[in-house]
């Protein structure tokens, strides 16, 4: 019996790295899994008999940290939400739609602005007032563009832990990891000019090693929905929201109407930013007005 993680599922076949050998074995699941309805996935640590030197079957899978149904990964530890300045234009709102589900899965994030070299002067200028913003709440943010190198910030982030590479379709996702190391050689495709996004090129989960850490290429998003977060815990999810909510009068607070909240009076006071603010609102209203599960 031995222990590893696995590093690609494609075909059936899970590709476990062993933890000790630093070898990879393609592994069969058993029939177990499917009577448990255990799917396993990428990110999984997992026990496996060996067959030979380079077949095995999975045994078990252990307990997960967290878990993305789409893309199917699972124990990750950091997030690079990639957001096109322009083709597609910049969502700050699709933006915190990411930053809400990665918070709530307890992953940090590192924001990655793509397409500077395409982006006009004003489109520039207005990203940058976010970026000064999302800096201050404390999220790190990096400027890509295909004609530069990676930055040392975004390539130092990667070390240790497994990242995922999230964002809309068409933001360039691929095209990082590409420039990062171009040996993943990554499909990409252009943005389509019906549908203004791009189609998804990426076929299967893996993760790559990358200075020391290991990353997730991922089938890029035009929405998200927060079918797993509670309207009691969305503050929990904006930093600034929860920095300020044990102040609050009342403990079960939302912070819309309630009176003597702290959160809004710190909206009031631009501690918070109001955009931000509004993007809570507005996925507070989401989860309420969301029918409920049986």
């Amino acid at each position: 019996m031995a222990k590893g993680r696995i590093v690609k599922a494609l075909s059936g076949f899970y590709y476990v790295k062993d933890d000790e050998e630093e070898k990879v074995y393609s592994c069969k699941g058993r029939g177990l899994f499917r009577n448990k309805n255990i799917t396993p996935l990428v990110g999984d640590f997992v026990m496996f008999d060996k067959i030979n030197e380079k077949e095995g079957y999975l045994t078990d899978v252990l307990p997960r940290k967290n878990e993305f149904v789409r893309p199917p990964v699972a124990n990750v530890t950091k997030a690079l939400l990639v957001t096109s300045i322009v083709e597609p234009d910049f969502s700050a709102q699709l933006l915190d739609r990411f930053i809400v589900i990665v918070e709530s899965k307890q992953i940090t994030p590192m924001i990655v602005l793509t397409k500077k070299d395409l982006a006009a002067d004003e489109d520039i200028e207005n990203v940058e007032t976010y970026r000064r913003q999302y800096e201050a709440i404390g999220y790190p943010v990096v400027y890509f563009s295909l004609n530069e190198e990676v930055p040392e910030k975004l390539y130092q982030f990667l070390k240790e832990g497994v990242t995922v590479v999230m964002g809309q379709s068409g933001v360039g996702k691929s095209t990082i990891l590409n420039k990062i190391d171009p040996s993943f050689n990554i499909e990409t495709s252009p943005i389509s000019k019906s549908l203004g996004r791009g189609r998804h090129t990426t076929r299967h989960v893996e993760l790559h090693e990358v200075n020391g850490g290991l990353v997730a290429d991922t089938p890029g998003f035009s929405s998200i929905e927060f079918t797993d977060i509670e309207a009691e815990s969305l503050g929990d999810y904006f930093i600034e929201i929860r920095k300020h909510a044990p102040h609050c009068k009342f403990r079960s607070c939302k912070h819309v109407k309630e009176p003597k909240c702290a959160v809004k009076e710190a909206v009031n006071n631009g501690e918070i930013f109001k955009e931000r603010y509004e993007h809570y609102v507005l996925f507070l209203d989401e989860i309420l007005s969301r029918k409920p599960r049986y």
